[in-house]
This record gives C-alpha cells, structure tokens and sequence, in this order.
C-alpha cells in the first residue's frame, strides 16, 4: 500500500489540542470504488493514556464553566460544521459510501443540530428539592460532571453520531476521548479543525483513531475514564460490559434492531408504501432503526408487495456522488458478502427474492465496478424463525410476511431478541395505542418512521441497548448526582 500512499489522506490522532502522528497505520477504503484512500491512526493503550491524561488535565476548567459559557461554545462550533456543510457531506459520502443526496440533508445538518441542541437544553436543567417541616430539614440534589467521557461510535451515520455523544458530554462539563470507527474516521478528524477556532479549549475534546480491539479495547479498560458511550454491535457490547465491569463503570449501549413494521388493512397504503421503502433501504439498509420485517395483514397482502417491489425497484443504486441515486456502497467487501450471504440462506431455505441481489441486474458506471453495491432486496415466504427473521442484517434486505391478527402479529414481532424501534401502520387509532403499548420496542412510530424529538428518550429495549439518550437522559447519564439534607 506505501506505493500510492502520497495520493492518500492520512489522518492524525487530535490530543491536548494538537494533531499528534502515530507510529502506525490502518487502510480505509472509498466503498464505492474499492480502493484504499486513506490512512487512519492504528493507535493502542499509548496513545489512549496521552488522551486520558489531556481530558483530565482540562477537566477542572472546563467543569467549572458556566452552562453559559458552554453553550456559546457549542453554538459556534454547529456554526462552524454548517458553514462547511457541504465539504463535509462530500467527505461522508467518500468516505461511507452513502449517497451525498443523504449525506446533505441527514447526516450533516443533524450533527449541526446536536450541538444547537444540547447548546440550548443545558441552560434549562432544574433539580428537585423537597422539604420536611416536621424535621427542620430542606433536600436537594446537584448535578455535577462526571469527569472524562469515553465515546465510541459507529460506521454508519459517522459525524451524527459522534456529535450525538459528543455535544451532551462536554455541555454537561465532561471532557471526552472519542474513538470514531476505523472505517469512516474523516469528518471527525475535519471536525477536530474546527474545535479551536470555536473556542473548545486544549483536552475538552480528544479524538483517538484505530480500532475497536486496540483503541476501543484500551479506552473501555482505562480506570480514568468512568463513563462510557458505545453505538455499535450487540455482540461488542457484551465485550464492553464484561471488560468495563470491574471498574463499576457507567454505560450507555446504543445496539442493534430487527425492527418490525406493521401493516393492518386500514392503512393508508400511499403513505404506507414510500415510507416503508424509505425505513427498509435508507443509508444502504445500514441504520439501526430500519425496518427489516415487514408483517402485512393478509387481505392486503398481495397488493402490498406489488406495490412495494415496484417501489423499491425504483431506488437507483450507484455512484454515491450522483444525486440521483437512492442507494450507494456499502460499508466494506467484508459487510458486502456477510449481507448477501444472508440472501443466499434465504434462498437455501425456500424463501423467494422478489428483486434485488440475485435476480435483477445491476448496472454500475465504469469507475464503480469494483464497489461495495448491492441492489434492495424484498423477500417472501420466509419463516419467522429462519436467520433472516431473527438476525440484524443491516443492509438494503427486507422481509415481507403475512399475519391475521392483531394478537397474532404482536407475537410475532416481539418474537426476536431486539428491542429497538417498531412501526405501526393503521388507521384505527384505538390500535395504534393498543399495539404501540404491547409491543417491546423503546421507540414506536405509527403511520411515519424516524420523526424525532431530540427531548425525548432514545434507546432500546432487551439486546437493543442498555439506558437512553435525550434531553433529559443524556444529561442524568452524563452527571452525577448529590442529595443534599439541610437541618435548619
């Protein structure tokens, strides 16, 4: 790889305030064309010690701020990544694979609006007091940062969900070591320009490269850092737990989904059918919150999947950088074959692939035949215990599947170890209610998908995640709390 490697962007480790090179190196690939371009710091306990050590260093002035203080900070740095909005859209696409159309309107503002919106809801926290006249006593409580914030964030929505760590942890006075995936670590290292000039002092916010084994691994194991964030895999979670058990550490685990969509026959099928297509394929498949069962009520059956498949049909998949496309390269060759091998099994099982992988042609422009591209893909008749109903794919795969009742698909759809979020399609709103509270799910969205109050929690249930995040979750995850009696 050193032969081409004047061409490539390497990264470096943002420490202390400084950019800081590393002593080795890890590929990252562009997923649409399939070449290496970029470098990104390999970094292991080393440089997780350098980091630990500048977040503490800068703890004392930073949690002493004012709310205020803080505030305009952040509001200056939202400012700042809007100002480069599209630069950063560019680099995301790059550098994902996503396309820059989704790039442009959801990864990038929401990052922008993460900060504007901790900015705001850090000024209006209150805390309880309650009094006891018989015994001469007044209770309060105090909230207080806890100290340095362990951050670790996904591949697949990259700078929105850094931010979406980042903004509580430092509003609330924390400073932070973030460890952003391996996979697509540019926007956060664009990000790291720009903390300086918003007025983020030295060590506030430190940005440690590489990957979830040596970085992720030394962080989660630091006795320095008593609270950590992870967005990522069921599987690594249960990594984390165990390893940051014996330091008694705090945890927020934002895991994955198998997320199910009801449809009952009142639904209103032209509202329906766009925006399920949307929840199945948006981002390649790759967000957590994508719907990938499909229950619909039987007497609508048939129509329903006709006209999703040709819905679907429509998604052009190609080259991220063209604004008409739909659906750009996934993550890695690795994602890519571990996504189709879950169509391949589908098949094995008698299942039938309606479009997509398999059965239409897909045509890519020359400079992209080497990508990570698949088509979206719709499949029937499949089990409810088959893999494909149980595992997260987390790509552009979705299965459609008849149900009777109400009873029946409530069942069903809690019938998977996930917990995350659910829609519900009826016209009927004494069943949306009376779905939506049955249903194991830490989000339900009924006759729309992913509106989002950010005051409000998010999170999931059973092997979706530990705790939740929002205005007022976020900020009790990332404080620590006193009760405080008064005798007078």
């Amino acid at each position: 790889t050193m032969a081409h490697s004047k061409a490539l962007l390497v990264l470096e480790n943002f420490i202390g305030g400084k950019f800081v090179p590393c002593s080795s190196y890890v590929d990252s690939y562009n997923p649409s064309t399939g070449d290496v371009y970029c470098r990104v710091p390999d970094s292991g306990k080393e440089e997780v010690e350098t980091a630990v050590k500048a977040a503490k260093d800068a703890f004392p002035i930073w949690s002493s701020k004012s709310p205020l203080e803080r505030s305009q900070i952040l509001n200056k740095l939202a400012d700042l990544i809007e100002h480069d909005l599209e630069a950063f859209a560019q680099a995301e696409s790059k550098d994902q694979g996503k396309t820059i159309t989704f790039a442009r309107t959801v990864d990038i503002p929401r990052a922008v609006h993460n900060f504007r919106f901790f900015a705001s809801s850090i000024l209006h926290h209150v805390t309880e007091c309650t009094e006891m006249p018989t015994m001469g006593c007044v209770h309060y409580t105090s909230r207080a940062p806890v100290g340095v914030a362990g951050l670790i964030s996904p591949w697949n929505l990259p700078l929105y969900l850094l931010t979406w760590k980042i903004a509580p942890a430092i509003a609330c006075g924390n400073t932070v070591v973030a460890k952003p995936s391996e996979m697509t670590s540019v926007t956060a290292w664009m990000m790291c320009k720009l903390l300086e000039k918003a007025g983020v002092p030295p060590g506030v916010v430190n940005v440690v490269f590489g990957t979830g084994a040596k970085a992720g691994e030394a962080l989660v194991c630091h006795p320095d850092v008593p609270l950590i964030s992870f967005t990522g895999s069921t599987l690594t979670a249960q990594r984390i737990t165990e390893k940051s058990a014996p330091h008694c550490k705090r945890l927020s685990l934002e895991l994955g989904g198998k997320n199910p969509a009801i449809i009952f026959d009142d639904a209103d099928l032209s509202q329906c059918i766009p925006t399920t297509v949307r929840s199945s394929f948006a981002n390649q498949g790759e967000i957590c919150l994508c719907t990938s069962r499909i229950f619909v009520q039987r007497g609508i059956y048939s129509e329903f999947l006709k006209r999703f498949v040709a819905e679907a049909k429509k998604w052009k998949t190609g080259n991220p950088s063209d604004p008409t496309v739909s659906v750009g390269a996934l993550i890695s060759k690795e994602h890519l074959e571990k996504v189709r091998n879950y169509v391949k099994k589908a098949q094995a099982e008698g299942a039938r692939i309606l479009c997509g992988e398999g059965v239409d042609p897909l045509a890519l422009p020359p400079g992209n035949q080497k990508g990570y591209f698949m088509l979206p893909t719709v499949i029937a008749e499949v089990k409810d215990e088959s893999c494909c109903m149980q595992e997260e794919i987390f790509g552009p795969v979705t299965c459609v599947v008849a149900f009777d009742t109400e009873e029946e698909v409530i069942k069903r759809a809690n019938s998977v170890k996930y917990g995350l979020a659910a829609t519900v399609w009826s016209g009927n709103v004494g069943r949306v209610h009376r779905v939506a509270h049955r249903l194991q799910s830490g989000l339900v969205w009924t006759n729309c998908w992913l509106v989002r109050d950010l005051n409000l929690p998010f999170g999931g249930m059973k092997a979706s995640g530990v705790g939740r995040e929002g205005a007022k979750d976020s900020y009790e995850f990332f404080t620590e709390v006193k009760t405080i009696t008064i005798k007078h």
